[in-house]
């Protein structure tokens, strides 16, 4: 009688994730895309060049807007697409888990091991399995793009944080991909995890089922980047002080990653918190008088 898997720092999960991975990754693009012997090279790899993403998320809100327009003018019809909208966010809720689990499989004996520090600082940290599943995340943030197409063609309110919230967040997946930052895994990983709970909730409700946790949706993702702003922050202090004036230990990464790192994210909690006041507390306050 075989034991059951016993968890241990170097195998969080009591299995290794990652050969299962390979594997399948392997056989389901015939060969064509092996994990265990990716590399991701700045010029070569599909979308590792700024004019790529640039052009993409033009498209993208060229598409999402222009079709706007154009449903307006002709003034036809809410296309709800109910089946599909099912579909996209089921696969979506299903890759951002699978990546969760894949790169805390990486992360975990890396940071019991090493300490915090080198977890988001040192290069050690910046491993190939990690580098292929950052490149991954980074390949859906096109994919979530979709999101958007969803709401033109139901006719549903474009808002300028979701708009934006899209588009930068594909853009800052790119810098730190092409910016070679250690501690890049703390807003993947928070991200992934609200982004499991964020889909399944869009699918619960396109099958009209009605969840009482909706608002910790929002509370989910502003805890998530007042956690992001504390390390990232942490990381490029430690940066600078150790390029500018010798103090403490160096930090992985470039500068450029990192400045754009810290500014997209501080916009995203300002204009998150926003968004919860409006939607929730303003609306209750408006009942209540």
């Amino acid at each position: 009688m075989s034991s059951l898997p016993i968890p241990t720092w170097e195998t969080p999960f009591g299995i290794q994730l990652w050969p299962i991975f390979d594997y399948v990754a392997s056989k389901l693009s015939n060969g064509a895309f092996v994990p265990s012997q990716f590399e991701f090279v700045n010029g070569v790899t599909p979308l590792s060049t700024f004019p790529e993403a640039a052009v993409i998320i033009a498209i993208y809100y060229t598409v999402i807007f222009g079709g706007r327009a154009v449903i307006r003018a002709l003034n036809l019809p809410v296309i709800k697409l109910n089946g599909l909208f099912q579909v996209h966010n089921l696969f979506l809720t299903t890759l951002s888990l699978s990546l969760l689990l894949l790169i805390l499989e990486q992360i975990i004996p890396i940071f019991v091991l090493g300490g915090a520090h080198n977890s988001v600082c040192s290069p050690l940290a910046y491993t190939q399995k990690l580098v292929v599943l950052y490149y991954l995340n980074y390949i859906t943030k096109y994919i979530e793009l979709i999101d958007t197409v969803f709401l033109v063609l139901r006719q549903k309110k474009l808002t300028f944080l979701h708009t934006y919230h899209h588009g930068a967040t594909a853009l800052l997946c790119y810098t730190q991909l092409v910016g070679y930052t250690a501690v890049q895994w703390v807003p993947i990983t928070l991200n992934l995890g609200v982004h499991v709970v964020m889909y399944w909730y869009y699918f619960l409700a396109a099958r009209g089922i009605r969840v009482w946790w909706k608002e910790w949706v929002t509370r989910f993702q502003i805890i998530q980047f007042v956690i992001d702003l504390y390390v990232v922050f942490y990381a490029t202090t430690t940066y600078y002080l150790f390029k500018y004036f010798g103090l403490l230990r160096d930090c992985y990464g470039t500068e450029r990653a990192a400045i754009v790192g810290c500014s997209i994210l501080s916009s995203y909690l300002v204009l998150f918190i926003g968004f919860y006041y409006n939607t929730y507390k303003k609306g209750k306050k408006a009942k209540k008088e």
